[in-house]
């Protein structure tokens, strides 16, 4: 299932609707303004919060948590650099490991379990500038997870780039 995603969405205090590939609203990003660490949550259509995303406060390196019900559910944390490919590593709290690796800023990348592709984000499908897609390749990934994985990454892509 591939889901639509505008890069304008990840300004704080913004709102914007994610579409599935039948373009029916799957998921709102709400941008938190006012809040001292970045915070977006990721809401289903009918408002409920799904997933929480917050800047991780007082860390070494520059990290992201993701939020299910209040519980921490996953730390994003950048991997290592080389000049083509930016590495992150995402630790869920069972210990569990993802690697998303590629060109972050290009919006061309992947999340992988154990070398097995869960989701591939990508600019090639669409030709609008701004536009990329969220392609959750396996049936039984949970697609909020792999969307907030993909904002977290590439909002600390950014970050970095800004510094």
């Amino acid at each position: 299932m591939k889901y639509l995603v505008r890069d304008k969405i990840f300004a704080i205090g913004d709102d914007y609707w994610i579409e599935d590939e039948r373009g029916r609203h799957a998921f709102l990003v709400d941008g938190k303004a006012m809040r001292l660490r970045d915070t977006l949550e990721l809401k289903d259509p009918d408002g409920q919060v799904l997933i929480t995303l917050r800047q991780k406060m007082f860390s070494l390196r520059d990290a992201m948590t993701i939020e299910r019900d209040d519980r921490p559910l996953a730390t994003i944390r950048r991997k290592r650099l080389s000049l083509l490919r930016n590495h992150y590593r995402v630790t869920l709290v069972e210990g569990t490991e993802l690697d998303v690796s590629g060109r972050i800023l290009d919006r061309e990348f992947t999340v992988e379990y154990d070398g097995e592709l869960l989701a591939h984000i990508s600019r090639q499908w669409f030709h609008v500038r701004d536009t990329y897609a969220v392609n959750a390749v396996r049936e039984d990934a949970d697609p909020a997870m792999l969307i907030a994985v993909a904002v977290c990454v590439i909002r600390m892509a950014e970050r970095e780039r800004e510094d």
